[in-house]
């Protein structure tokens, strides 16, 4: 006799990706606004930029999810943004005129055509 597995819909998986994704934009954005407070101006500015870029945020989402999956049960937002925040400084170094330097990224200027590369 086979395993019993949870049925989950497309729209049950939509409605969990939305929920993540906002629940991570709302922490970015409070992180991207104490960089801008508490970072040198133009540090402050570029890394708030870079992580108040829009996204899918895919893989915060799959934090959150395992951890509720292995029995989490507290916030964990910021976990899932710390997986992020990775993933987006490896998309500004990937952007960079050493790398491949783009143009654009996530449908606007670059981190480093904004700001420049010191």
């Amino acid at each position: 006799m086979g395993r019993s597995t949870p049925q989950t819909s497309t729209a049950d998986v939509a409605a969990f990706l939305e929920e993540s994704r906002e629940a991570v934009d709302r922490v970015l954005a409070a992180w991207a606004g104490r960089l801008e407070r508490e970072e040198p101006e133009s540090l402050g500015a570029a890394m708030a930029y870079s992580l108040r870029a829009p996204g899918k945020r895919f893989r915060p989402a799959l934090v959150l999810a395992a951890y509720r999956e292995l029995g989490g049960t507290g916030p964990a937002e910021e976990l899932a943004c710390a997986v992020e925040v990775v993933h987006t400084y490896s998309l500004v170094h990937d952007d960079l005129p050493c790398m491949d330097d783009d143009d654009l990224r996530r449908g606007r200027p670059t981190t480093h055509k904004v700001f420049g590369v010191p």
